[in-house]
């Protein structure tokens, strides 16, 4: 039996800004909740949105973020947010955090560049 949720583990999806591409996934804009068009939402293959949440530490995840990315020719750029009340609104207890076309896919660890990468290319299989 899980309590409050607690004990489930499963991947979220949040409604935080992310980007608008209008099916352009090489433009990154950041929008309101209230404005956005889920464009990172069933884009098939594609991943259009990364994010690391945190600060500190979090910086590390951060760059092994951004090799992963450069490594795999992934055309988009990590954004890093460490503003607690943007953090917040992703509903992450634990930073660092990697957001991954708006959903969040990894907490409270610094992956290695080399994890990113898996971590990464798992997503454009599933797709």
């Amino acid at each position: 039996m899980t309590l409050f949720g607690f004990g489930k583990k499963k991947e979220k999806e949040i409604n935080a800004p992310v980007c608008t591409c209008n099916g352009n996934c090489s433009v990154s804009e950041t929008v309101e909740p209230e404005n956005l068009n889920n464009c990172c939402q069933d884009i098939q293959g594609r991943i259009c949105c990364i994010k690391v949440l945190g600060s500190g530490c979090c910086h590390a995840l951060y760059e092994n973020t951004q090799s992963a990315v450069k490594a795999m020719g992934i055309s988009v750029e990590v954004e890093y947010i460490t503003d607690l009340k943007k953090v917040m609104e992703y509903g992450v207890m634990s930073v660092p955090a990697l957001v991954v076309n708006n959903k969040v896919v990894s907490t409270g660890k610094v992956l290695k560049t080399e994890n990113v990468q898996k971590l990464l290319q798992k997503i454009v299989s599933e797709k």
